[in-house]
């Protein structure tokens, strides 16, 4: 039978560790642990949590992205692991993405347009779909809106040129910049990536709205397309 939690030095009890050290101090599984409560008669939670943890496909074993797209119905397989656990890490990837959504930073102010890849990084990183967002900036550079405008197949996202222009004249915004992710995890642009960054290019020249980047987000860096077409001596 396996020892059971009350029995680990309190330096090993995931509660006790993080009142004594601090959040930081727990490996993932230790975390897990306390979101899970309780482990079984032949497991402690805390090696529950580990073998929920290998459930992971990814190489890097600290990423915890799976475990917002993992269904209740495969978490539930593993035996100690109920429909309440289930209920419970599923409740605790949600409160992490909304922690991380774009209205706790709005009128922060964006001193530079790789800030945009900093904020939306881990968001858009491990999207299965390319996702293509429209940021919204005032004229102190100002965050007023992040929307979602595109979302397309593993390859290409493209949106209707009027409905970028539409949402930044609504919103009132000076200027904007473009962010989307490459499922595959490459952020080199692609030649549709350059087109159509060039055709919102001129478009946002007509109408006198400051484009000011468009940045790809692969799995580990992102990238700004605007870079990438001033290296091919074109004009943004």
């Amino acid at each position: 039978m396996s020892i059971k939690m009350k029995q680990l030095p309190i330096t090993e009890r995931p509660y006790e560790k993080l009142e004594q050290y601090g959040e930081k101090a727990l490996t993932n599984a230790e975390l897990l642990a306390i979101i899970i409560k309780s482990g079984t008669r032949e497991e402690t939670s805390v090696q529950l949590a580990q073998r929920i943890l290998t459930l992971s496909n990814e190489n890097d074993k600290n990423n915890l992205n799976f475990l917002r797209n993992i269904a209740i119905e495969e978490l539930i397989k593993i035996k100690g692991i109920g429909k309440v656990k289930a209920v419970q890490i599923k409740a605790m990837c949600e409160l992490a993405s909304r922690m991380n959504g774009i209205d706790n930073y709005k009128g922060i102010k964006i001193l530079k347009t790789q800030d945009i890849g900093e904020l939306l990084f881990e968001e858009m990183r491990f999207e299965k779909q390319e996702i293509l967002k429209l940021v919204m900036l005032d004229n102190q550079n100002k965050l007023l809106k992040i929307k979602e405008v595109a979302k397309g197949a593993r390859n290409f996202v493209s949106a209707n040129i009027q409905v970028i222009f539409n949402e930044t004249i609504k919103t009132q915004a000076i200027k904007f910049i473009l962010v989307h992710n490459h499922p595959s995890g490459e952020t080199t642009p692609s030649q549709k990536d350059i087109e159509f960054t060039e055709r919102i290019i001129q478009a946002s020249k007509i109408l006198e709205i400051q484009f000011l980047d468009h940045i790809i987000i692969g799995s580990n860096n992102y990238v700004s397309i605007f870079a990438k077409i001033e290296k091919l001596g074109r004009n943004v």
